[in-house]
């Protein structure tokens, strides 16, 4: 199978170094490479002038508009491989990564998304934890479970692949795009969630293996949205996301079901009244503007879901209407 890789980068040349000397090192080559780059990135440029490529196939696609969601739209249209796996610029694969990965999708014709562990770092130190009893997994009543970084055991079927370690079968992706619709200035949160659960409902198999392994180095981002700290836009961003993949995903019963819950329950990222309650001693008055935050995400994703209902529903109507029983 023909393997195309593609490599979303902004601004972060050390990273990206990184990340391409990888990929020079895989035991199964790749058959094509897209590395993705903004027209006013001039780092990034300057590195790829004078960059080594040794024999890797690499191509530059270039965007204009800021934001992940774009630049990987734009990598799939230029891509051209039976697979099209996808990492980020500060994650560098494990050199086994692209062998495992085509070993899945040759197992099983039904196959429709391969990922695995990402191993994160904060700076040299390795984030470790105890091992999750669930990985990649939406629970009945719409909570997430991740925990895609901490993975262990054997393959199993997932509903969610993460963003910097994801593969997927160019047959069950013919028709599918990142969702535009995703608020923020670069990462745009949740927008692999959005495409997982996408490849899911159209009835294809997600495999999470937590040996298609890359090592993930959290890099700097140039947005609104900077880890471990709050910034409202940022916060509301990522709860409307959220909130708006759910929305899709779930079943009329079920939505009302995750709305009730996220309201009066939550989590620690996206606060309900509970969380908010349970916080409250630890965190004082930011544990306020966080749940004001979330409430504002959660309404706004509903009026964003609702916008595409009506949308769709007045394109039924105008070409899709009943004849005429005279």
């Amino acid at each position: 199978m023909k393997i195309t890789v593609i490599v979303p980068t902004y601004r972060r040349p050390k990273d990206l170094v990184r990340c391409l000397e990888a990929l020079k090192k895989q035991t199964r080559p790749v058959n094509e490479l897209l590395v993705v780059v903004r027209d006013t990135d001039a780092e990034t440029w300057a590195l790829l002038e004078t960059f080594n490529l040794d024999r890797l196939p690499l191509q530059t696609v270039t965007v204009t508009v800021p934001g992940q969601v774009e630049a990987l739209n734009a990598g799939l249209d230029a891509a051209q491989g039976d697979i099209i796996s996808i990492t980020d610029d500060d994650a560098a694969p494990h050199a086994d990564w692209l062998a495992r990965v085509e070993a899945h999708f040759l197992s099983d014709d039904r196959i429709g998304g391969v990922g695995g562990r990402d191993w994160v770092y904060f700076g040299t130190e390795l984030y470790d934890a105890a091992p999750p009893e669930l990985v990649g997994r939406v629970k009945w009543f719409g909570k997430v479970i991740g925990n895609h970084h901490l993975g262990i055991g054997q393959p199993r079927e997932v509903d969610l692949l993460k963003g910097a370690n994801m593969s997927f079968r160019r047959t069950a992706i013919a028709r599918l795009r990142f969702d535009e619709r995703l608020r923020g200035k670069g990462a745009q949160v949740h927008n692999d969630r959005a495409f997982s659960l996408a490849v899911k409902r159209a009835g294809w198999r997600l495999i999470y293996d937590p040996m298609v392994a890359v090592d993930h180095y959290l890099a700097e981002r140039f947005d609104e949205d900077q880890r471990n700290q709050f910034n409202k836009i940022a916060f509301i961003n990522r709860v409307h996301n959220e909130t708006l993949v759910l929305l899709e995903h779930l079943s009329p019963a079920r939505r009302v079901v995750f709305l009730v819950w996220a309201i009066l329950v939550g989590t620690r990222s996206t606060l309900g009244f509970m969380q908010c309650l349970r916080l409250l001693p630890s965190e004082s008055t930011l544990v306020g503007q966080k749940w004001l935050a979330s409430m504002r995400g959660h309404w706004q994703a509903c009026q964003t879901w609702k916008q595409r209902t009506r949308t769709l529903d007045s394109f039924s109507t105008k070409y899709f209407r009943p004849r005429d029983s005279k």
